[in-house]
């Protein structure tokens, strides 16, 4: 069993292996280069690592406590304690009871009515019937001689048998006979004379009870406290032991069963000890429910465990599940075989392990809880997001330790325990995949979109399920299997579909930004190679002419020209990086707002070129329409770090409508669409909205995956 356990727990490290080299190929060590997302990583495995050796310790040693002390005083074995939170508190077991069996060997004999075997007595010989006996006259008629036919009377054998019987009569004395006829033949007179003449043997009286008593009762030795029953009544019913006896045992076996590990136990207290009766004990009882089969249920449930975890990486590492939760491989898995693999702790019931499945549980889920909080749009949301899942991660720990000393009856701590580690990943899982921003519909679809919203939803509640699971274990593993079923079928016949619909409207969402990017390309260099070439020649024909008029208007052409070169694609985003191509753009900018335009950058990573060039884009689009329809001043801040990038232009206008934002591709707005485009095309989250005191709000993020 345990080799098989070992191998398990060898198949799932592999996979964790492989779910770490595919995630490193596709967003570096799973998420990329942050550095929290790689911590909660190596939290994930040392979870994992914990739970698999407790729960192989937990199989070896196969083991319950059930959290009673016993004692012998002498004359009884005692409850001395029950431990709190433990099989014996939650069956009723209370110190003091006085034990009646341990181990299915008895300790307390019970006074009890038994029936003993009776031996019934054999019936008496069956009485003849008696005939009456002829009267006097009747004799005479008989002696008379022959009949008018001439037979004699006494010729009828039957009535010659009966008649030469000597037969008691009923109420008569056995010493009374009759007499045989006197006209009987001489042989008939021979063979009755010897029997009219001895003594009849006397019909005998039916045999008395033993231990008759007056009144048809029947003793059978069993004391006053022997039950009474009628003869009619079968078997009577004996009161054994009369007295609650304490049963012969030998002092070494008895101390072997108070040392012995406890699988079945039986106790009374000593007022229904005092006040009980053979008509019934109340007794309570604890049976080997909590042992018998233990070890196979420990070896089922970490297969399960096993089996989870190794599928779950290598499922949701090699993309089959979804592009979103390709990152959450491990974490996922992790959360997800937690809980199966934590329960051979609480099965033992014994405190230390309880209490360390009570930490490993809400550890379990913190990895998962902070990648999908890393999934937030929103700062504030995430922050908030984060205090919750810390929140709730210590209130279950906290309340993991608080219920070694409350009752094992009290189910509400269970309850509350096991709702906040289910809120561990569910909160921040609703939140990634639920829009909270008011300008949500202007969040990108591959950001936002229902096929990735689904996604991260099913992977937080994915471990609520599994928590449901161990709390009901059963061998159909309901409700896990049956929420596993429900999203396979799900994918098959409505996800990927939709995601089908949405990955080519993607696509041609990116090739329609892609050809205007090379068009605008192409024009940038038609004119830089072109037009201001010839007006570069003909400025200085008119300086060598001495036209300074004309070589001043040729001089402006040819500035205006260069700034719409950069407009449509400025080298020195390529070269230098989005940070110097808006020190540019805010001093151009600058010069047709009539007021400050101030720029506030911390660029000390470059992202990669096609977030540069979104970025650089949504500010361009952000100055024009704060210079246009709002008023100085104008700030501009941009932030790149490992984590990703942060672009916000706010104005001191009257600010934008509220609503416009929605209803951008109805009005006609082609800006704010454009500004979408580029948010969707790198998966960023863009946010306009209007400040309650005044102005236009632009901001941009995007977050590395």
């Amino acid at each position: 069993m345990r080799s098989v356990c070992g191998r398990a727990r060898s198949v799932a490290f592999r996979a964790l292996v492989a779910g770490f080299s595919g995630c490193r190929e596709v967003h570096a060590l799973c998420y990329g280069r942050d550095m929290n997302a790689r911590h909660g990583t190596l939290l994930a495995v040392a979870v994992v690592a914990a739970s698999l050796t407790f729960g192989m310790l937990a199989l070896a040693i196969g083991r319950v406590d059930v959290g009673v002390q016993l004692v012998y005083d002498g004359a009884y074995v005692r409850i001395a304690s029950v431990a709190h939170d433990s099989p014996a508190q939650l069956e009723g077991f209370v110190p003091g009871m006085v034990v009646v069996s341990i181990n299915d060997t008895t300790l307390l004999r019970l006074p009890q009515y038994t029936y003993p075997d009776v031996t019934p007595a054999p019936p008496p010989p069956a009485t003849p019937e008696p005939t009456p006996t002829p009267s006097p006259a009747a004799s005479a008629t008989s002696s008379a001689g022959p009949s008018p036919d001439g037979s004699p009377t006494a010729s009828n054998p039957t009535s010659s048998a009966a008649a030469s019987s000597p037969v008691a009569s009923p109420g008569s004395s056995p010493s009374t006979l009759t007499s045989a006829s006197p006209a009987a033949s001489p042989s008939s007179v021979a063979a009755t004379a010897p029997t009219a003449t001895s003594e009849p043997t006397p019909t005998p009286e039916p045999t008395p009870l033993p231990n008759a008593v007056p009144g048809g009762a029947v003793d059978n030795g069993g004391g006053t406290g022997g039950a009474v029953a009628h003869p009619t009544d079968g078997p009577t019913a004996v009161l054994d032991p009369p007295v609650p006896t304490p049963a012969e045992i030998d002092p070494a076996t008895l101390n072997n069963l108070l040392k012995s590990a406890i699988s079945e136990l039986q106790a009374i207290t000593p007022y229904n000890l005092e006040h009980g009766s053979g008509d019934g004990w109340t007794i309570t009882y604890l049976g080997g429910n909590y042992v018998y089969g233990l070890p196979s249920r420990l070896f089922f449930v970490l297969i399960v465990g096993c089996l989870i975890l190794a599928g779950g990486v290598w499922l949701l590492a090699s993309g089959r599940a979804g592009a979103s939760v390709r990152p959450l491989a491990v974490p996922l898995a992790v959360a997800t075989a937690t809980p199966f693999l934590a329960w051979p702790l609480l099965a033992t019931w014994f405190g230390p392990a309880v209490a360390i499945a009570g930490v490993l549980l809400p550890l379990g889920m913190v990895p998962l809880a902070d990648a999908l909080a890393e999934r937030v749009g929103e700062v504030e949301v995430r922050r908030a997001v984060r205090i919750i899942t810390a929140a709730t991660a210590t209130g279950a720990v906290v309340i993991g330790f608080m219920r070694l000393g409350l009752d094992a009856s009290n189910f509400t701590a269970d309850w509350a325990r096991y709702l906040l580690v289910g809120a561990i990943p569910l909160v921040p899982g609703v939140a990634a995949a639920i829009p909270i921003a008011r300008t949500a519909s202007l969040e990108p679809g591959a950001g936002a979109g229902p096929v990735r919203s689904a996604e991260l939803a099913v992977a937080g509640a994915t471990p609520v399920l599994s928590l449901a699971t161990m709390a009901f274990l059963n061998p159909l593993l309901l409700p896990l299997s049956a929420w596993l079923a429900a999203i396979a079928v799900a994918g098959r016949f409505t996800v990927r579909p939709l995601a089908r619909l949405l990955s080519r409207a993607q696509l041609q969402r990116d090739l329609v930004v892609a050809a205007t990017e090379a068009e605008r390309a192409r024009v940038a260099a038609d004119i830089h190679d072109d037009a201001l070439q010839e007006l570069t020649l003909l400025v200085r024909r008119l300086d060598g002419a001495g036209d300074a008029e004309g070589a001043a208007m040729g001089r402006g052409v040819i500035e205006r020209l260069r700034a719409i070169c950069g407009d449509l694609r400025l080298p020195l985003l390529d070269d230098l990086g989005v940070g110097p191509a808006l020190d540019w753009l805010v001093r151009r900018i600058e010069t047709l707002a009539g007021g400050e335009v101030r720029l506030e950058r911390s660029d000390r990573v470059r992202p990669p070129p096609d977030v540069e060039l979104a970025f650089f884009r949504v500010a361009q689009e952000a100055l024009a329409n704060a210079a246009r329809h709002g008023k100085p001043p104008i700030v501009v801040r941009y932030h790149a770090t490992e984590d990703g990038a942060v672009l916000s232009v706010d104005d001191a206008g009257p600010g934008i409508a509220p609503g416009a934002a929605d209803l951008a591709e109805h009005a006609g707005r082609f800006g704010l669409l454009n500004m979408r485009q580029r948010a969707e095309q790198i998966d960023a989250i863009l946010d306009v909205r209007p400040w309650p005191g005044g102005g236009t709000h632009v901001g941009l993020q995007w977050r590395p995956h």
